[in-house]
């Protein structure tokens, strides 16, 4: 399997997460990848959780060699038990946990009307069961720490994303009723996998962590993204049409 190339040295930037650890869910792929790059920038120590222990070594191996601080812990977010270990391994390293970001996106590859009952509990689990049991871990164990998530696409139109997006809309806009500081950011694509194209969504979850913003719950953020470039068809795949 080729690994992504690490990201470029980071450039100077306003450390307003210094002596924050932050965890990304997802942090190997997609928008994870571009979050943990931006809230390293702003001076967070960032742990990279996700399913690939190759994938997610390279990305803070990446982000170490850029100047960053990040350490890779695989974990499937979407057992709870999974996600509490990880949370405790967490507190056994840096003694504290002040923020998380969660990848809440995951994208169906099939049309709705052919949507099978266990790709639709797939989606189901990654997206809104896996959030709202690290709220509820967070709401028993973390006073105080931020949860932001990033929820379902907004060029995905399946009727299925519908109940998906309302359910983790419908947690984040209610969770101060549990005293809990939990936003919601909504890309509208995909992940280019370019992080230079990708930047205004990272901007937008820095925008929400920074301590001065700190009362700021309930929130949900539309997030315009750049069209990504269209890629031309090489010959050997244009011959083939």
């Amino acid at each position: 399997m080729s690994l992504p190339a690490p990201p470029a040295p980071l450039p100077p930037d306003l450390p307003v997460l210094a002596g924050q650890v932050v965890a990304v869910t997802g942090a190997d792929q997609g928008y994870g990848r571009a979050v943990s790059a931006r809230l390293a920038r702003a001076g967070a120590s960032v742990i990279l959780i996700g399913g690939n222990s190759e994938s997610l070594a390279a990305a803070a191996s990446g982000l170490e060699l850029a100047g960053g601080t990040a350490i890779p812990l695989k974990a499937d977010v979407g057992v709870p038990l999974d996600w509490l270990s990880a949370q405790n391994r967490i507190l056994e390293i840096f003694g504290a946990l002040h923020g998380i970001v969660h990848l809440a996106d995951k994208r169906a590859h099939t049309d709705f009307t052919l949507l099978s009952e266990g790709e639709w509990m797939d989606l189901f689990n990654c997206n809104v069961k896996s959030s709202v049991a690290i709220a509820q871990i967070v709401r028993r164990r973390l006073g105080g720490t931020w949860l932001t998530i990033v929820g379902p696409h907004l060029d995905e139109q399946g009727l299925h994303v519908f109940p998906q997006r309302g359910a983790i809309r419908g947690l984040v806009e209610h969770a101060h009723l549990e005293d809990l500081r939990v936003n919601l950011v909504l890309p509208s694509r995909a992940s280019g996998g370019d992080e230079a194209l990708d930047r205004p969504l990272g901007d937008a979850v820095l925008a929400l962590a920074a301590p001065s913003l700190a009362h700021l719950r309930g929130v949900v953020l539309e997030v315009p993204l750049p069209p990504l470039p269209r890629v031309r068809p090489t010959e050997a795949e244009a011959l083939l049409r």
